[in-house]
């Protein structure tokens, strides 16, 4: 373990985290994302929600603030109703340390697919919440100079 570092934050996803560069997208997919189908770099975060994840994770990770959404969501396939809670839940978490972020945006199913194939890499995490996914686009790391 390391101080100031969330425990459940594995090992490899530190070093993939600390291997992205600005540009590079991160999905955290639910449980039930195909994500083996689509991408080579999955890591395991099994059974942990991706609230948890975003809350651990963003302080150490910072969002692209040179596009008008570093935070994507799969828009719902027609005859699905999205559960509005489940955005709120994200955005509560990623406000915790990027207070601006007001928004998600969401893109077709197959969009969202498309866009998971060029990812840097894929999280499986533990979340069962239907459309679930999300994918994070990382931006320039500040110095502090």
């Amino acid at each position: 373990m390391l101080k100031g570092i969330s425990p459940i934050i594995s090992p490899d996803l530190l070093q993939i985290l600390a291997r992205m560069g600005h540009g590079d997208e991160i999905v955290f997919a639910d449980a039930h994302f195909p994500g083996e189908s689509f991408n080579s770099r999955i890591l395991r975060a099994d059974g942990i929600r991706i609230p948890d994840l975003l809350e651990a994770v963003l302080p150490l990770f910072e969002l692209d603030s040179y596009v008008p959404n570093p935070l994507i969501m799969m828009a719902a396939v027609e005859g699905d109703v999205l559960d509005p809670a489940v955005e709120q839940q994200y955005l509560k978490a990623v406000q915790i340390s990027n207070p601006n972020i007001s928004s998600v945006k969401r893109i077709e199913r197959f969009a969202f697919y498309e866009r998971t194939r060029s990812a840097f890499a894929v999280v499986m995490t533990g979340e069962t919440a239907k459309y679930g996914n999300i994918i994070l686009k990382k931006g320039v790391t500040p110095t502090g100079r």
